[in-house]
């Protein structure tokens, strides 16, 4: 069987009176890539945050089950859960300029963690950190280890934090929206860089986004999240020929196409998350709803995906009473 990476089963993240992540669902198997796409508040960051326990003091999170490589997230002690980010599980961060730290030089925040996780000695781990900057395309390498942060361009610090997280050789890859602030072309670079990366090493690959169209070409499953809840999951193929869910619908047809220019606007808002919904979050939103909506979808299997919509419910399938 498929070493499973990341299993989250039920997850809730709430801060005070918001809930943030509803019950959501999420794994990654080793060598596989999965995206996980949603508008901006959707729950994707507080997921993978919850994942690595990197949640502020004020967050509340329970799950059925959370595991990193078969380790309890939510229980584990600081120390071994310090141990498993970097060498089992790393993270690309959106913003470099802010992820790195302003006061150390490049060659000394990736060789940190070479000597941390690899027990690597300071010569050894300044050579890895000056090959791992040419394994992500940065020429001039044991120039750029001594430079700050602040003398690369925005393209060049994400490879500096893609070289860092690759450091630790770790199993899981969670890149979260890491070419947002990049322009077209730097972006189509590093998603190959990303990709390609991925692929050599046979890593697992969670890739967070709010772009759909991006995920086409990297990921092999696409998990939806809406209000903090998964909409629908399944293989990419699968999801862009035959989407299930009207929100998955409505963020394909929201895409530019060069044949109709301008993608629809999907009209309305999210919802309030400090209020309970005891239907379809979606529901206020969406064009097919009806009365059943009013109760909160189970997750249906539909061929390979699973939608959490009562569209996808099987021929007599009733509403709770």
């Amino acid at each position: 069987m498929t070493e499973t990476l990341l299993d989250i089963a039920n997850l809730h993240v709430r801060f005070g009176a918001t809930t943030a992540v509803a019950g959501a669902c999420l794994h990654v198997s080793k060598g596989e890539a999965v995206g996980l796409v949603g508008e901006s508040g959707s729950g994707k960051s507080a997921t993978i945050l919850a994942a690595l326990r990197l949640h502020p003091p004020n967050a509340r999170i329970s799950a059925t089950h959370l595991t990193l490589g078969g380790h309890d997230v939510l229980t584990l002690p600081q120390p071994a859960l310090r141990r498993l980010r970097g060498r089992f599980a790393a993270m690309i961060f959106q913003d470099p300029l802010t992820a790195l730290n302003p006061l150390l030089t490049i060659g000394t925040q990736i060789a940190e963690v070479l000597t941390r996780h690899r027990a690597l000695s300071p010569a050894d781990a300044r050579r890895q950190a000056a090959a791992l900057l040419t394994q992500v395309g940065i020429t001039d390498p044991a120039r750029r280890l001594a430079q700050y942060p602040h003398e690369f361009s925005g393209g060049m610090r994400q490879r500096a934090m893609i070289a860092a997280a690759l450091a630790g050789d770790p199993a899981l890859l969670i890149a979260d929206e890491p070419t947002t602030a990049l322009d077209v072309t730097v972006q189509a670079e590093l998603v190959r860089l990303i990709a390609g990366l991925q692929r050599q090493r046979g890593m697992g690959l969670l890739w967070v986004t709010h772009d759909l169209a991006l995920m086409a070409g990297i990921v092999d499953r696409v998990v939806v999240m809406y209000a903090g809840r998964v909409m629908e999951s399944g293989p990419v193929a699968a999801l862009y020929a035959n989407p299930r869910h009207p929100y998955t619908i409505a963020l394909l047809e929201s895409l530019p196409r060069l044949d109709q220019g301008r993608g629809r606007v999907l009209a309305g808002g999210p919802p309030d998350l400090t209020r309970p919904t005891s239907g379809c979050v979606f529901a206020p939103r969406c064009s097919a709803r009806m009365p059943r909506c009013m109760q909160a979808p189970p997750m249906f299997a539909a061929g390979d995906s699973h939608v959490a919509c009562w569209l996808a419910a099987p021929a007599g399938a009733e509403v709770a009473a």
